[in-house]
């Protein structure tokens, strides 16, 4: 494990299934600590590069806790069978050899990432390269990409992680349209995202066209884009399965093996879902999670509403979960965060509904775009007046911290943008550890 900035520092391996490492579980019942923050990554396929994460985020804690007496701070690393794409830039971690945003191709190093994400698919990854590299000008090819990169991320007939797939009801969010939409027209809609929505104020967005110069060749562009997100899909579903099957169970027991210990849970993008959906694996009774921040989280803005604005009768995937924080559940989100201001909804909104093919439908925005919505009570702060007048003890919170997360080219943005101080000071202070 690569050198850790804090101490003492546990780390914590799920599989894909949700089981987890017994050995490091058992070890965190020996951490004599009061409070535990636990950290879960999101798109990165690597221990190493998670842990580098980690111990950037966790380096100014020590510091910010230097004045609190009686506190004993321990922290978690929660490792994750995930995936990222080697082109996607990191703010401070992306080395400078890495492929150009801009190439459509698959470099070896996303293809082996792929085969190991997705054991026995070894053909169907060649198969997707050669497509991307050879870029053929006709329909079928885009239609060929389009079933080989859904083939590579279906559920296996009985699978786990088909209980996880969706934030809002089965019937008012499929078929999402990076599943099933026409292969070729996701293309070109991603290729004009990346190209152009990211620069349009709303208006000139409503009234853009799809129309796309230069023939299909354009369009394989956004075929990189659309085995990303398809890819990413996959990880959504197993956020929720490590989340719910895995670590929520062992918060449970936790609770019952070091029942004083204060637990605050930190998720970044999908590893936001994963803290998430671990409040729905928690067991009855369980009461030592004191606070859940969620940085950039990459789901549904409405997943713990009780009621939908479009749908009032229904209510998203994770609602009324807020009451099993004995704290508060807050959503820092950033305007600067393309990956989830405009790829996120493109890849997420109903096959065959051109209304929402420019993801101004808000149906489809993420939560870390603008926050938990549609929750009553809702404390929505800029991170001034959360790091100044501080955060409720309860319910859901919204914080806007594009003043700090801000840094990020395409195709994510500042979507990963996250080791700041002011962000471990929103976890403090949401956990009120110090106070």
């Amino acid at each position: 494990m690569p050198e850790m900035s804090v101490e003492p520092y546990r780390e914590i391996t799920f599989d894909k299934d949700g089981d987890v490492n017994v050995a490091q579980r058992d070890r965190l019942a020996e951490l004599n600590v009061t409070d535990l923050v636990m950290f879960a990554h999101g798109w990165n396929n690597s221990p190493t590069i998670a842990n580098r994460l980690y111990s950037a985020f966790f380096a100014p804690f020590p510091g910010l806790l230097a004045n609190a007496p009686g506190v004993r701070l321990g922290y978690v690393g929660v490792v994750w069978p995930s995936m990222k794409f080697a082109d996607e830039p990191i703010p401070d971690f992306t080395p400078s050899a890495v492929a150009p945003v801009t190439a459509s191709g698959l470099d070896k190093a996303t293809q082996d990432a792929l085969v190991e994400l997705f054991p026995g698919h070894d053909e169907t990854v060649r198969r997707l390269a050669q497509l991307l590299d050879a870029q053929p000008e006709s329909e079928a090819a885009f239609a060929e990409f389009g079933a080989l990169a859904r083939r590579l991320t279906e559920v296996p007939a009985g699978g786990l992680e088909a209980c996880f797939s969706d934030d809002l009801p089965h019937d008012e969010q499929s078929p999402p349209a990076v599943l099933f939409e026409d292969a070729l027209t996701m293309c070109r809609r991603f290729t004009l995202a990346l190209e152009e929505t990211c620069e349009m104020t709303d208006k000139e967005m409503a009234n853009a066209s799809f129309s796309l110069p230069g023939g299909l060749k354009k369009a394989w562009k956004g075929a990189k884009e659309l085995l990303r997100q398809t890819t990413y899909y996959a990880m959504k579903r197993r956020a929720g399965t490590v989340g719910e099957l895995g670590l929520g169970p062992l918060l449970g027991q936790l609770a019952r093996s070091s029942p004083d210990v204060r637990v605050h849970l930190v998720g970044h993008s999908q590893g936001a879902r994963l803290v998430s959906f671990a409040l729905r694996g928690l067991p009855d009774g369980a009461r030592n999670v004191k606070s859940v921040t969620l940085l950039q989280g990459a789901f549904s803005h409405y997943a713990f509403t009780t009621s939908l604005p479009h749908a009032t009768h229904s209510g998203g995937v994770l609602r009324t979960m807020e009451h099993r924080v004995d704290g508060p559940v807050v959503a820092c989100y950033s305007r600067h965060d393309s990956a989830l201001g405009v790829i996120y909804p493109l890849a997420s909104s109903l096959a065959g509904d051109d209304r929402s093919a420019l993801g101004l439908d808000k149906r489809w925005w993420a939560m870390g775009h603008d926050g938990i919505q549609a929750v009553r009570p809702l404390a929505q702060l800029t991170l001034e007046e959360a790091l100044g007048r501080g955060i409720p003890a309860s319910g859901c919170v919204s914080v806007d911290v594009a003043s700090v997360v801000k840094r990020g080219g395409p195709p994510t943005g500042a979507h990963s943008d996250i080791c700041h101080e002011e962000l471990a000071r929103v976890v403090l202070a949401a956990g009120r550890i110090g106070r």
